[in-house]
Formats: C-alpha cells, sequence, structure tokens
C-alpha cells in the first residue's frame, strides 16, 4: 500500500497538532485538504524566532540542536510541501472568539510523543497587517506564555519529557482587538525540530 505522508526533507510525519480550539490546520483537515499526515506534520527546525541552524537550547546545553527553523512567509505551514496554502495571507480565515485579559485553553494531542522540552505561545503585534504574510516580524519577539520542563540530559529523563495526551495549557490572552494569530510551538529535546501550529482568533 502506498504511503501517502512521505518524508519531506528527512523528516517523518505524523506528529502532533492543536485540536482546541481548532487550529488553522485543524480546520483544513476537516474540510478534507490535509489527511492526517499532513496535519501533524508542521515541523521545522525549533528555536523560532531564530533564523539559524546549529544552535544549542539556552536551557540544556546537551539537547539535539536546532535544525532551520521556518522562513518568514512559511511559518503556518512550517516550510512542507504540504499545506502551503495554510501560508495564505488575508482575514478569510476561521476564527475562534476570544476576550483580552481572559483565559484561553490550548490543548495538543499527538500521534507519536517525542521528549519534549517546551512549549511557546506567539501572538501577533498590536499592529499587524493580516494582508502580508506571517513573518518574524508580524509576531511578538517572545512567548506571551511558555511551559518548559527542565529534566536532563534526555536520555536518562524519558517518563518526564513525555507529554500526556492530550496536553493542556491554560493562558492569560494579552491585550488585542480584532484579528490575530497565536503561533503554538512544541519544541523537542531529541531531535532538531519543532511542531508550528496557528490559531486564528478574534478579540471582541
Amino acid at each position: 500500500m502506498e504511503n501517502k505522508n512521505k518524508t519531506v526533507n528527512g523528516i517523518m510525519p505524523m506528529h502532533g497538532h492543536v485540536f482546541s480550539p481548532k487550529s488553522r490546520a485543524y480546520f483544513a483537515w476537516e474540510e478534507g485538504k490535509l489527511d492526517n499526515g499532513a496535519l501533524n506534520q508542521r515541523e521545522a527546525g525549533k528555536f523560532f524566532p531564530a533564523t539559524k541552524a546549529g544552535l544549542r537550547d539556552s536551557l540544556v546545553s546537551d539537547d539535539v540542536v536546532n535544525n532551520m527553523p521556518p522562513a518568514d512567509g512559511k511559518i503556518a505551514s512550517a516550510g512542507q510541501d504540504v499545506g502551503q496554502f495554510l501560508d495564505e495571507p488575508g482575514t478569510h480565515w476561521k476564527k475562534h472568539t476570544v476576550h483580552a485579559g481572559e483565559k484561553m485553553t490550548i490543548s495538543w494531542d499527538y500521534s507519536a510523543k517525542h521528549l519534549t522540552r517546551r512549549w511557546n505561545y506567539f501572538i501577533t503585534r498590536e499592529d499587524w497587517n493580516p494582508q502580508q504574510p506571517l513573518s518574524r516580524a508580524q509576531f511578538e519577539a517572545t512567548p506571551f506564555y511558555q511551559h518548559e520542563l527542565t529534566a536532563h540530559p534526555f536520555w536518562e529523563k524519558n517518563e518526564e519529557l513525555t507529554p500526556p495526551s492530550p496536553t493542556v495549557h491554560e493562558m492569560k490572552l494579552p491585550q488585542r482587538s480584532g484579528y490575530h494569530v497565536i503561533l503554538a510551538v512544541w519544541e523537542i529535546a531529541d531531535t532538531g525540530n519543532a511542531f508550528y501550529q496557528v490559531i486564528d482568533v478574534d478579540f471582541v
């Protein structure tokens, strides 16, 4: 039987996604625009917003160094050939209604678990332009919420660094109004990669 979820640039598909609130990729999966593998393979180098490969983790230097993070304009797709439409600019994406300063719960599910270092959550700047492709200049440089696992070295801490499924994070939303994008990044300790999911929200 043909494997529809082929390796792309040495990256194995089927790993994890945000299902609540539904990410842009999850909506596309529901609509039949992505298969299961493509939903879970939004994978590129870790340490966004870095633009270089070969970097060591600032918390745990013996983690695997990073591969190249996604380029500007390819953040939502994580640079994967399948799902390039996720990078389209515009305000047409399905959005979740949220309120500034309130708590939001984001949940991940996994088709393959990895030894995890952290989850980062970024948000677009107040003056971002949705008619332009998502880029580092469009996002705040630091995450508004981070959940980090400190156990190391990773090869001795399998249980401590394996996330529960689902993984649920509760965070306070920053002050914003109107349409914004949340970028959720799941960073892996024992590979050079991370998984990227964008969530479209409307602050009312």
